[in-house]
């Protein structure tokens, strides 16, 4: 099953964006994921990534949460 990682900033207090990510794809996904953790970090980090592979970054990305949802459907079911 797969594992989602959301990495966020945390003296830039995104905790809670963090936090929206992850109960989107908990709603979304449920069961059928391992683990959707929020991994802490500085330096105005904001990841999103499934089984190691980056879905979203905030350096690169415009923030959709409705898109950082999606992108974790292709890994949902999959076995490592």
């Amino acid at each position: 099953m797969t594992t989602v990682e959301i990495e966020y900033c945390v003296p830039c207090g995104m905790l809670e964006r963090a936090q929206s990510v992850q109960a989107a794809i908990l709603e979304e996904y449920g069961l059928e994921l391992d683990e959707v953790a929020l991994v802490t970090g500085d330096g105005g980090v904001f990841e999103v990534r499934a089984d190691d592979e980056l879905l979203f970054d905030a350096d690169e990305d415009e923030f959709d949460l409705d898109q950082i949802v999606a992108d974790v459907a292709p890994f949902v079911g999959a076995t490592a």
